[in-house]
């Protein structure tokens, strides 16, 4: 039972771990200027594509996957709208 109760505790230490950075991200990216976030914007797809990939070929389970996918969607829309095809 002990195991149990550390990893819990530790997957809660985990999770207020992320949350604090999930705000310090949220922050940063409302300060950027306009096209600061438009270089981002089409970095971050870059990056998200290469991490799907990765994902693909790693043994993780589907929470994983949806926990990524959701939480891009969300930084994406944080970034800003994409910008204009050139």
């Amino acid at each position: 039972m002990k195991d149990l109760q550390d990893a819990t505790e530790r997957i809660c230490e985990l999770k207020g771990s992320l949350v604090a950075l999930d705000a310090l991200v949220a922050a940063l990216l409302q300060q950027l200027p306009a096209d600061t976030r438009s270089a981002l914007h089409k970095d971050f797809a870059v990056s998200t594509e290469v991490a799907r990939t990765v994902l693909l070929h790693a043994l993780v389970s589907d929470i994983t996957v949806d926990a990524f996918e959701r939480d891009v969607a969300r930084m994406t829309a944080l970034i800003g709208k994409a910008p204009p095809s050139a």
